[in-house]
């Protein structure tokens, strides 16, 4: 017998603000790159280096409005570890194990290439996969792909975004202040005590306290943005799906548009302002930029495959019935699309070098674009579903006690 699971209307939400989102933040992106080529390139570099109580333009962009992106990631992996894929740790692994090799596979191939060099802190660009720009192109495809592959995709992209935070968090802290870190971890051990113990559903608490959290971990050292991962976490979830009462639910809901829409835009505007000079290819052929090109185009759907193909021969988890391997190829090619996560860790990998990450960026641009037209080209020649596959909006989950993933989706 087969129990059909619609969709949810967070997801589905979730999916659209991606595909929209990464058509504005491509066109972000030119035109970035058109002004800071063009007769006005110096002052509108300028503009992102102006100060402002402290902080450049561009810091604040970084520091502080990513901090409300990255509140976005941590509500949705909560959304998934609660009632998503990632809460049935059968479902779960085959996407952790597949991120695992995503993160692994393109760290090893930069690392081989840069170990032991001023370049070496670049591992981390290739890791992780950008999830709007990735859903953007499944969402091209339409019906031509299972909706599994959706589910796949983003459930890994998800756990791709956890491993570069913890990343950051461990490795690109520069200066650690103790003091101010205790009483960020305090605030947010406060705030999960609120939720947990006191029963506050009010919304107004935790971002007034999440506010407080973002400042001590600035002045950390710890970068700012983490902040806003952990103040997801302490915001209450209800295990129902779409329940609209639950506080983090509204929040996920209020924040898809001005997060696609408002915040990605302004972070392309700011940070991929690359002056392309006459020696631009070459810059390309340097070890630090063919390791971020060959981890993203080669490492991420290589690591993603082997890892998913062991796990699945091994017998630790099993691919959903609608999915082949061809679908796992795909969604590789499509992990290789870093592009806002891999030009944050930049920014952060190569603190005042201006050339490397000039180099970097267009590293990085370089590799997403050829990802995500390699991912394109292949699943809309063979990622075809199988037929008699249902509706794009219901996936389809087995019965039985040995086969409970999901059977068929459009």
């Amino acid at each position: 017998m087969r129990i059909e699971k619609r969709l949810s209307n967070t997801f589905k939400a979730f999916a659209a603000s991606g595909k929209a989102g990464g058509t504005v933040l491509i066109l972000c992106t030119i035109l970035s790159l058109m002004v800071a080529n063009s007769p006005w390139g110096a002052p509108y570099l300028a503009f992102w280096q102006i100060n402002l109580a402290g902080l450049s333009v561009e810091l604040w962009i970084n520091d502080a409005l990513m901090a409300i992106f990255f509140l976005l990631i941590g509500l949705e992996l909560q959304r998934e570890l609660n009632n998503g894929e990632l809460s049935d740790l059968r479902n779960a692994l085959l996407p952790i194990i597949a991120a695992a090799g995503g993160v692994a596979v393109p760290a090893l191939i930069h690392f081989t290439l840069n170990g032991g060099t001023h370049t070496q802190p670049g591992m981390g660009i290739p890791m992780a996969t950008d999830i709007a720009f990735a859903l953007g192109v499944l969402a091209l495809l339409g019906s031509r792909v299972p909706a599994s592959l959706k589910i796949f995709l983003t459930a890994l992209a998800v756990m791709d975004d956890l491993a570069a935070i913890i990343v950051i968090a461990v490795f690109y802290t520069a200066e650690l202040k103790v003091g101010y870190l205790v009483g960020a971890l305090g605030m947010f051990v406060a705030l999960f005590l609120m939720n947990r113990r006191l029963k506050v559903l009010a919304l107004w608490p935790y971002l007034l306290g999440g506010a407080v959290m973002w400042f001590l971990m600035l002045m950390s050292g710890v970068h700012a943005t983490i902040a806003g991962v952990l103040l997801a976490f302490t915001i209450p979830y209800s295990h129902t799906q779409d329940d609209h009462a639950s506080p983090a639910h509204r929040m996920e809901h209020v924040l898809h548009t001005p997060v696609a829409f408002l915040i990605l835009p302004i972070f392309a505007l700011a940070n991929t302002g690359i002056v392309i000079g006459a020696g631009w290819a070459g810059e390309l052929m340097s070890s630090n930029s063919l390791g971020i090109i060959a981890g993203l185009v080669a490492g991420k759907p290589v690591g993603i495959f082997l890892f998913t193909f062991a796990a699945v021969t091994l017998g630790v988890c099993r691919l959903p019935l609608d999915l082949a391997w061809r679908h796992v190829i795909g969604a590789g090619l499509l992990g290789g699309i870093g592009f806002t996560m891999s030009i944050f860790i930049t920014n952060l990998a190569f603190v005042g070098e201006a050339e490397i990450i000039n180099a970097s960026k267009m590293a990085i641009l370089t590799a997403s674009l050829a990802a995500g037209i390699l991912g394109f080209v292949w699943l809309k020649l063979f990622g075809a579903p199988a037929e008699g596959d249902l509706d794009p909006d219901t996936m389809d989950f087995d019965d039985g006690t040995t086969d409970t993933g999901p059977a068929r989706a459009a």
